[in-house]
């Protein structure tokens, strides 16, 4: 399926308030599933990645134990 295609196309007819309701239902449930695949692929840092910058030393050395991560 390309993306300019449509998800859902009627055919012939029309849907009555029942039919709606299934579709409707079956949709949404395919959007919160990929929404939760979606955010279960998502990395999660453990620490936070800044440093306050007067805690910082102003230079390491090139060949310091400190700069090999």
């Amino acid at each position: 399926m390309s993306a300019s295609e449509p998800l859902v196309r009627i055919v012939r007819g029309s849907l009555n308030d029942e039919e709606l309701a299934a579709l409707t239902a079956v949709l949404m449930a395919r959007a919160v599933a990929a929404q939760q695949a979606a955010a279960a692929i998502a990395p999660v840092e453990p620490m936070a990645g800044w440093k306050r910058l007067e805690r910082r030393q102003p230079y390491w050395s090139p060949v310091s134990w400190q700069q090999a991560a």
